[in-house]
């Protein structure tokens, strides 16, 4: 087809979907009721061998054979149906509409008239009138198709010939974009056979068939295999340098919240070929189900899964605390939806807040009837928040340390930090500020009598805020290149929803102080990472070996303060629980009275703005974290720079005056009780 046919059938196309619906159908009714008779006169020529006949015998035939299939067509719903997504369900529908006309054309002839029509002129008819229907809806569906996109549907092969890849086979070829040509299995005892009119064929046959059908995509469908089975596929296809992507989890499917055509692009998770552990019941719903549960930073990628995992428990309320007022809005709206859609009678409660005001959290707290809090609250991403070393501790450690004393005041029975594994060996502001936050809670357990406190260590959530996942992403879709800061960085990886899930079941199994550290499987090497994601859509990673690739990846260097590769322990001393993917650590503490001084020195510090003082404070604190570089802080180095006092010590006046004026600041954040003291 040359380029001008193209586009006469791309204007055709688009002429006909610019069309009204009502319009459309007139269309459709109109060319039955001329095309219908021709076939039953098509049908009397083949019969009789000639073209000229007695005409006026059969005219009633003709006109009751129009009207009739006329008014059966409008009855089995021929004409609501939108062609360009008619598929085998439809075809049924046309050769059962043409059948019963046959047949009612046929005892017309037997009952009304005087001179009979020979059973064969209805056997050709109907044939006749079955090329005509399904072929005229074809045609329009082809030339609406052209309208779509002006090119041919991309070639695709199916990888499962299982229920799930014959009904998305289906409905691929019921629409315009991809045609199905091949079936891959590893089934033996499907070779050879055909799904659909499509053949199922063996893996080893795909590199072959990608050569002769110019096959440009393949389709998971395995909603339902495990992630090591779809990581063992996944690295048959990745040599093949093919787009591949896949239908929505089986799970996605039968809730509602995906449809089996929705294609997408393969899930980075499949790549870790770690299954899931479902979750415990026991301990999924103790701290949650009919309970008063508050989660701060509620927006944050991992705040909003665990506000989702937690709605689908039941508590009898959830209170969303967080800083930011788009993010509040976003998870509120979502849940809020969930809620009625569900039928559920849970309070949600949507507050605006800091966690390191402590006055408002406790009101919060003792307002709200709070039994179990997730804190979540924190800055992670560690470049961020080694430019910004007073804001960091403010709200990774001061905000904990003000909120775990809140629910101690208040009463309430479990308190869950969420942590992260850059608090092990920290070499950078933001793990020293969650490991600091780790040592807070262990210290006041100390002086806790009704709650439990407890934190949650894991490594990186895939497409959380700031993973390389989506980086990656929108650096592929762009064409790259991509960038990776070092070859041999590695790290562990985790799904949004397993961490939260974890983080849930870890909270149930809290005595107190617990460390608890999931088990997070293999790290993953993040230059292979990127790899695999560039060749899984299909494209290349050009290179010295590879000079015509897609894609380049480009080396940035280690970030300030990053790690080659990151630790979830602290030593080796660690036990099992009742859940195999959690570990409880044993690990080192500080008594609570040396800890209470520690943040008292921090909080005069940070009043003072004093960057140098806040992380030698943090460095005493946290036995592991050794400074390895000079203050990063922004304002700190423009200050310091413009003053020149970069290694100068405040002068003692300035710290007097700072003691004094932060004295009146330690004292309010203190409980009625201790003010007493």
């Amino acid at each position: 087809m040359n380029e001008r046919d193209t586009l006469g059938f791309a204007a055709l196309g688009n002429y006909l979907l610019t069309l009204p619906r009502g319009a459309k159908r007139l269309i459709m009714v109109g060319a039955d009721a001329v095309m219908l008779p021709l076939a039953l006169w098509a049908a009397l020529v083949l019969k009789f061998d000639r073209l000229s006949f007695d005409f006026g015998a059969y005219v009633d035939l003709f006109l009751v054979a129009t009207a009739s299939a006329l008014v059966i067509f409008a009855c089995f719903g021929l004409y609501r149906a939108v062609i360009r997504f008619m598929g085998l369900h439809a075809m049924a529908t046309v050769v059962a509409g043409v059948a019963v006309s046959v047949v009612a054309l046929a005892v017309y002839d037997r009952l009304a008239r005087s001179v009979h029509v020979f059973p064969s002129v209805f056997a050709i008819y109907a044939a006749l009138a079955l090329v005509y229907l399904a072929g005229s809806r074809f045609l329009v569906r082809y030339l609406v198709y052209f309208g779509r996109n002006g090119r041919a549907a991309k070639f695709v092969a199916i990888y499962g010939a299982g229920d799930a890849g014959a009904r998305l086979s289906s409905v691929l070829l019921g629409g315009p974009d991809f045609q199905p040509v091949a079936f891959i299995d590893d089934k033996r005892s499907l070779h050879g056979s055909r799904i659909n009119s499509i053949r199922v064929y063996g893996r080893d046959s795909l590199p072959q068939l990608i050569r002769d059908h110019d096959i440009e995509r393949v389709l998971l469908a395995i909603p339902s295999a495990s992630m090591r089975r779809k990581q063992e596929i996944l690295r048959v296809l990745e040599p093949l340098g093919i787009h591949v992507q896949s239908m929505p989890d089986l799970s996605d499917i039968i809730s509602g919240v995906a449809h089996i055509d929705e294609l997408r692009d393969v899930d980075v998770a499949d790549l870790l070929g770690r299954d899931a552990v479902p979750p415990d019941p026991r301990l999924f719903a103790s701290c949650i189900r009919g309970k008063s549960v508050m989660v701060t930073g509620a927006g944050g990628s991992i705040g909003a899964e665990l506000c989702r995992q937690i709605i689908r428990l039941a508590p009898r309320r959830l209170v969303l605390f967080e800083m930011s007022e788009l993010a509040l809005y976003t998870i509120e709206g979502e849940l809020t939806e969930y809620v009625a859609r569900e039928n559920q009678a849970i309070e949600i409660i949507p507050l605006l807040g800091n966690a390191h005001h402590r006055h408002r959290v406790r009101e919060v707290l003792s307002t709200y009837g709070i039994q179990t809090l997730y804190h979540a609250a924190a800055y992670k991403h560690v470049p961020i928040v080694e430019h910004n070393v007073v804001e960091g501790i403010h709200n990774n450690v001061i905000s904990t340390w003000y909120t775990a004393e809140a629910a101690r005041e208040t009463g309430v029975e479990t308190f869950v930090l969420v942590s992260t594994d850059k608090a092990v060996n920290p070499v950078n502001v933001m793990g020293a500020t969650k490991r600091l936050a780790e040592l807070v809670l262990q210290a006041l357990q100390e002086r806790s009598t009704g709650t439990r406190f407890c934190m949650v260590r894991f490594g990186n959530v895939l497409a959380s805020s700031g993973s390389v996942v989506p980086l990656f992403k929108k650096q592929i879709r762009e064409g790259g290149p991509v960038t990776v800061t070092h070859p041999d960085v590695i790290r562990y990886f985790m799904t949004i929803p397993e961490a939260a899930q974890l983080v849930i079941q870890a909270g149930a199994m809290a005595k107190g102080g617990d460390v608890f550290v999931l088990n997070m499987g293999r790290p993953i090497l993040i230059d292979d990472l990127a790899r695999r994601m560039i060749n899984l859509t299909g494209l290349t990673v050009r290179d010295a070996n590879n000079p015509d690739g897609d894609i380049e990846i480009r080396y940035t260097g280690l970030r300030t303060a990053e790690k080659l590769f990151e630790e979830l322990l602290i030593g080796s001393n660690i036990t099992g629980t009742d859940h195999p993917m959690i570990m409880r650590a044993m690990e080192h503490s500080v008594p609570w009275d040396r800890m209470q001084q520690l943040l008292n020195e921090l909080l005069i510090a940070l009043a003072s703005f004093d960057c140098r003082r806040s992380v030698s404070l943090l460095c005493e604190a946290v036995a592991e974290y050794r400074q390895t570089h000079s203050i990063r802080d922004f304002v700190w180095a423009q200050k310091t720079f413009a003053t020149g006092l970069q290694d100068r010590e405040p002068e003692d006046g300035r710290k007097v005056a700072d003691f004094i004026a932060k004295r009146r600041l330690i004292e309010g954040s203190k409980g009625p009780s201790e003010r007493g003291n």
